[in-house]
């Protein structure tokens, strides 16, 4: 890996959309951070979610410092939060290079590059031009090593990592050789999560989701449905270095599925042999994919420490797992469930609405399989149509109606419809106040958008009264004490950290 002495301000925007943002930390942007801090740059991280007046803390921190290059990463729903950054960053400091990864700008790219393969010009090259007219340069895809194209001298608009002949993307041996990422760069005690009252972080043991699921984004994108591992000793080398530097004994596993590595037992077998070295007991949760769980698995988990289960059961319609090209039924769905209760292992069912073909009858389906499985909790939001999701990408315009697209699952002729969303402005769709907070953007022959969001509300509130599970509280935004024109004053651990000495970085990387 090259040495450079540029210094360098990664952001996270802040995620409005959330109930409670200060839960789990950017493990991406993280990442980027540790491999430029092991090439020796300085960096600045600056952590802006959850907090509520977050122009004001970019703004003070662009007057005041002396770095050059700022590099974002955005999910599509924190887009009009990361454009809002990078006027401000423009206005203050006019010659500094903004780089933006992450998500959405990957997810706009697989749009774009398609298009550019049949030769149109459609919603993702203008999504992609909306974003070059934002930011100087956008790194698609894997950005770990790819961020030092976009660093260097005269980079090109577009580093594309997206491509599995890239030199960028991350194969199995490369993956496992990246550092851990750069937590001592967040301040972790301002984020709060339990499991089962453990205090808890999160983590990635591997990368991507080969599964087809027509409104997941990623699916023409290699770097979100390539799976990538890590070796079993390598995660626990993670597990084993969060626990002795910061003290967590909860984890969170933040990947697409669990399941779909074949020595996912294995890694359940080695956590419990790490908590028995350390004398301590661990608390996890994690996704599985619900067709591939069984009793073994779930053996293996209960005994490593989870607890909880989530998945994305997404519909209790036979029509609409067809529709959305699930691959598993609803029979799957519901003996997963089983599984998991006589294992001891409580699940989080994470469901959706306003697929192709959704209707009243669809809905109250998924509102009866919920009462029927009784899950320890749930979750029901109205689907959206991401650049980079089938749903977006291979939508027509409606004939007749300006700004609607018409997604049709050529299966079975049923039809999505949506409103043409300008990303770097709305970002009320995703998921909203319980209370009524919810939008939708797209609606179906069978329902309008102010249906669903009705229907939505009812499943929500009907399910969680008859079964008593609680609302999920959310959390106050945490505000911004800026300086009050006496520039100059330091930004508050939650927001701004800086790399420590490069003998301490050395320090806490792992051999």
């Amino acid at each position: 890996m090259p040495s450079h002495s540029k210094s360098v301000c990664l952001i996270t925007p802040p995620s409005i959309f959330l109930l409670d943002e200060r839960v789990f930390v950017n493990l991406g942007i993280l990442k980027v951070a540790a491999v430029l801090e092991r090439s020796g740059m300085a960096v600045e991280m600056m952590d802006l979610s959850g907090i509520e007046n977050f122009e004001d803390a970019i703004r003070d921190y662009a007057r005041n410092t002396e770095i050059e290059i700022f590099g974002i990463t955005s999910t599509t729903p924190q887009m009009p939060a990361a454009a809002k950054i990078a006027r401000a960053i423009r206005q203050e400091r006019p010659h500094a290079r903004i780089i933006l990864g992450g998500p959405h700008v990957t997810l706009v790219h697989s749009a774009y590059k398609r298009e550019m393969l049949d030769c149109v010009q459609g919603r993702g090259t203008q999504a992609m031009e909306a974003v070059l007219d934002l930011f100087d340069v956008a790194v698609v895809g894997d950005g770990e090593e790819s961020i030092f194209q976009a660093l260097g001298e005269n980079p090109p608009r577009i580093v594309d990592a997206n491509d599995r002949n890239s030199k960028f993307f991350l194969n199995n041996q490369r993956l496992e050789n990246l550092p851990f990422p750069a937590r001592h760069l967040v301040d972790l005690k301002s984020y709060h999560y339990t499991i089962e009252e453990k205090p808890a972080t999160s983590l990635i043991a591997q990368l991507g989701c080969p599964f087809e699921c027509g409104f997941c984004g990623g699916r023409q994108s290699p770097m979100l449905r390539v799976i990538r591992t890590r070796s079993t000793q390598s995660i626990i080398a993670e597990m084993r270095h969060i626990y002795e530097n910061y003290g967590y004994t909860g984890f969170m596993f933040y990947d697409d599925e669990l399941n779909v590595n074949p020595k996912m037992v294995e890694l359940m077998n080695a956590i419990t042999d790490l908590q028995k070295e350390l004398g301590t007991e661990f608390r996890l949760r994690g996704f599985v994919k619900a067709e591939l769980f069984n009793d073994l698995q779930a053996e293996a988990m209960i005994r490593a420490g989870f607890r909880w289960l989530l998945t994305g059961f997404e519909s209790g319609s036979p029509r609409i797992l067809k529709n959305i090209n699930k691959k598993a039924t609803r029979d799957q769905n519901t003996r997963a469930i089983q599984i998991a209760k006589h294992h001891g292992l409580k699940v989080k069912a994470l469901m959706s609405v306003g697929h192709p073909g959704e209707s009243r009858e669809t809905i109250m389906e998924t509102h009866d399989w919920l009462l029927q499985v009784k899950p320890d909790d749930f979750d029901v939001t109205i689907i959206t149509t991401y650049p980079g999701t089938p749903y977006y990408d291979f939508a027509q315009r409606h004939p007749e109606k300006t700004g609607v697209w018409i997604y049709t699952y050529e299966k079975t002729g049923d039809r999505l419809y949506a409103y043409e969303v300008d990303y770097h402005e709305v970002a009320d769709y995703y998921k909203g106040d319980p209370d009524g907070g919810y939008r939708a953007y797209v609606y179906t022959d069978f329902l309008s958008s102010e249906s669903l969001v009705k229907m939505r509300d009812f499943v929500e509130r009907d399910v969680r009264e008859r079964l008593n599970i609680p609302f999920n509280p959310g959390a106050p935004s945490i505000r911004y004490e800026h300086s009050m024109g006496q520039f100059g004053a330091p930004l508050p651990s939650y927001i701004l950290r800086k790399s420590r000495s490069p003998r301490e970085v050395v320090i806490l990387r792992r051999p």
